[in-house]
């Protein structure tokens, strides 16, 4: 027994001590556990659930509680007493695992696959989501019916879509539990699955304040404007957050092209309200460098250009182009212009080109 514990890899340090006397031996053996052990993944082992799958093994690996230690033979027993619990649902399969760390396949946990069998997801169904958010979900998953069934491309779709919706509309400690996929066709190598997603919304947030430091060149009443979400609505964390790219717009009409802009969110959670707090950095000024004209025939670049009235040297306006190919496009017709700007850290200058590209092919002011 000592050899079997030692060979587990559960524990750092296996040893005993035995007594005899006349009534027998005792002996006492003293454990002590392995420095670290990995949570256990099963990415697409769908005959069971979690909950079930972990007792039916520990029933078999007794040292397997859910987590494995890296060293050791207690993976290869749980991978063998998992493919015997395959057997006898008469799957086709083959279990495969990695283990953390691995140099080729580097996680920070045990992950088991089983290989031949095709799953495929049919529906994804939400328990605990309220009637409000259920057909933004709904419609979220419907990108995932169809596709092989994987554990981490369903906890993905959870980060990327499923909780951002929880984001918009406030539920800002809103969580996502495991996916529980439950088999409801099974035509020998092919296999069909529902996935069910717990949802945890949690309670609604609603925005206190947005609060700003480090701005010199605008007031706090400017830079507030930028941002669609009202004090007192919704916390829309998204929104919030894509409306500091407003933010930067504002900054760029006054030639601050390279401001650092970062921003948190203060939960208050006796309230369940949340501030907005934007820290920025406002960095240099730039100025107006060279413009350039391409796309056109030559009498047309010249003539727009003659109409460019930022000059060089004027603090640079990051709006002043769009404004300018609007009344090209009025003059040229509906061309699509593309614009790059060229910032210049030594000089602190912008070189801004426009080039323009024709609706069709032949157009008398393009270029070939």
């Amino acid at each position: 027994m000592v050899r079997l514990l030692g060979e587990s890899g559960a524990f750092a340090a296996v040893s005993y001590t035995s007594q005899f006397d006349p009534d027998g031996a005792k002996v006492k053996l003293k454990l002590r556990d392995a420095d670290r052990f990995f949570p256990t993944y099963f990415d697409n082992v769908v005959w069971f659930t979690s909950r079930e799958l972990v007792e039916k093994l520990h029933a078999r690996v007794s040292l397997f509680d859910g987590q494995l230690p890296t060293n050791g033979a207690l993976a290869g027993e749980v991978s063998e007493a998992l493919q015997a619990l395959l057997m006898q649902k008469n799957v086709a399969g083959q279990v495969n695992y990695l283990r953390p760390h691995d140099d080729e396949n580097p996680v920070e946990a045990f992950v088991f696959t089983v290989s031949g069998p095709t799953i495929t997801i049919r529906n994804v169904e939400f328990s605990g989501a309220g009637q409000a958010e259920l057909p933004m979900l709904n419609a979220a998953a419907k990108s995932l019916q169809g596709v092989e069934y994987l554990r981490p491309a369903i906890r993905a779709q959870e980060d990327k879509a499923f909780l951002s919706i929880y984001r918009e509309h406030g539920y800002l400690k809103a969580a996502l539990g495991d996916p529980e996929p439950t088999v409801v066709q099974n035509d020998g190598h092919e296999i069909l699955v529902d996935v069910m997603v717990p949802v945890h919304p949690g309670r609604q947030y609603r925005l206190a304040g947005i609060k700003f430091s480090g701005n010199t060149a605008f007031p706090d009443a400017t830079l507030q404007a930028a941002f669609h979400v009202q004090v007192g609505a919704v916390a829309n964390v998204p929104e919030l957050e894509k409306d500091l790219e407003a933010v930067r717009k504002v900054y760029g009409t006054r030639g601050y092209m390279d401001p650092t802009i970062k921003a948190e969110t203060q939960r208050e959670d006796s309230h369940f309200t949340v501030t907005y707090v934007v820290s920025i950095a406002e960095g240099d000024i730039y100025k107006m460098g060279e413009v350039e004209i391409r796309g056109l025939d030559s009498p047309t670049r010249t003539r727009l250009k003659n109409e460019w009235t930022l000059n060089r040297g004027d603090i640079y306006d990051a709006s002043y182009v769009g404004r300018f190919v609007e009344q090209a496009y009025k003059e040229i017709g509906d061309w699509h212009a593309s614009v790059h700007e060229s910032l210049d850290p030594q000089d602190k200058s912008v070189d801004v080109t426009v080039r323009f590209e024709p609706p069709r092919e032949g157009s008398a002011l393009g270029q070939p």
